[in-house]
This record gives C-alpha cells, structure tokens and sequence, in this order.
C-alpha cells in the first residue's frame, strides 16, 4: 500500500486542504504534508484516523498468495544441476564394510 498516495487521494476526494485535514484530526499542515510526501511514516492508528477524517476508512484485506511457476528454461536448469549433483555423487568412491565401526563411549 503506498500510503502517500492513499491519504492524498482520500484528503482530495473529501475536498479537504492540508490545512483543513490537519485542523480536523489535530495536528498541523506540515505533518500532513511530510505523509503525503513520504518524509515520514503515519502507524495504523494515524492512518486510520486520518482515513476516517476524510470520510474513507483503512480496510485489511486478506489475499491469496502469488504463486510463481519457473519458465521452462529455469526447470530446464534446475534439471541439468539435479542430474550433474547425482552424476558425482555416483562417481564418488564408496567402501562398505560388514561391521559398523564407531568410536567406543567413555565411561562419564
């Protein structure tokens, strides 16, 4: 959410100055004018009392997540990686032994 551009489009569509929001809400113009500029950051709560002044409300809305799918030139890479990581693990000496060997506890 670009809360600049909210709070100015909110404020201009209630036909409301700086001026006239920050007397509203009970602040002053030049801290309206640092939101709407992006010098600083309102909380939740201040955007919404600000929303509110203006005659909008602040509304979470809960969305689904994009999902992303790989290009099939990204699956093709990710493929030949696979196969190269499996191809030296097959080309890697191994011994197997009959028994277990491990290192004997000491008594604590």
């Amino acid at each position: 959410m670009d809360t600049r551009s909210t709070l100015r489009t909110a404020r201009t569509r209630g036909g409301m100055t700086q001026a006239e929001l920050a007397q509203r809400v009970g602040t002053s113009q030049a801290t309206i004018s640092a939101y709407e500029n992006g010098r600083k950051q309102p909380s939740v709560a201040t955007l919404e009392r600000l929303l509110a002044a203006t005659g909008s409300r602040l509304a979470v809305e809960h969305g689904h997540a994009a999902v992303l799918r790989p290009s099939p030139a990204q699956e093709a890479r990710v493929a030949r990686t696979l196969a190269d990581v499996i191809a030296l693990a097959e080309a890697l000496p191994t011994r197997h032994e009959r028994e277990l060997r491990f290192p004997r506890l000491s008594a604590a």
